[in-house]
């Protein structure tokens, strides 16, 4: 019971810390100012993803059927919730997807919420060296290629998974989680 208490009191001690130390932020994503801890934007939102490139995404409703939009540091909506799901925004473009989470089509918008590729895609990942993994077909057997910001398909689906890429080479997986095999392929 002693080393119960003790530790108790060490915990509750080192969260109390915690609170006055520079640079702490609070753990529900939402921004605070690095020296006091202050809300920047108040907690207002169901759900709230980090900032990238100056938005960040935000859910308004519940997991399942909410929907969400982009706000600014500012806390002003620029993107109204009405995405099934967001990804953040990755070379002034960002994957959301239309319609319901269960079925719904992805594709990319900008910053202004115009759609620049039209929803088309089973699931999508971010854009990084300007081509986006994208995949086409039933989630269960459908295959992964690669896409340009037009939307243009630049490597052929052909892969059971596949990444963004990074310093110009991307993971691609053939084959499924258990016995499959993964690789980088380039541009």
């Amino acid at each position: 019971m002693k080393k119960i208490f003790i530790f108790s009191t060490f915990f509750l001690a080192l969260l109390a810390g915690c609170e006055k130390a520079p640079n702490t932020k609070v753990s529900t994503n939402i921004p605070v100012t690095e020296s006091t801890g202050k809300y920047v934007i108040n907690p207002q939102f169901d759900m709230a993803i980090d900032f990238s490139e100056g938005l960040a995404e935000f859910r308004v409703g519940d997991w399942g059927d909410g929907k969400w939009g982009y706000i600014n540091k500012e806390a002003k909506i620029v993107i109204n919730p009405q995405f099934a799901f967001t990804d953040k925004f990755s070379e002034g473009l960002a994957a959301v997807q239309f319609g319901n989470r269960k079925n719904g089509q992805w594709g990319y918008i900008d910053k202004d919420g115009k759609v620049i590729v039209n929803p088309q895609f089973t699931k999508a990942r971010t854009f990084k060296n300007n081509l986006a993994a994208v995949q086409i077909g039933d989630d269960k057997t459908g295959k992964w290629g690669y896409i340009d910001k037009t939307g243009k398909l630049v490597i052929n689906p052909q892969f059971d998974d596949a990444d963004s890429y990074e310093e110009n080479l991307a993971r691609v997986r053939i084959g499924d989680w258990k016995t499959g095999k993964s690789g980088f392929i380039g541009r």
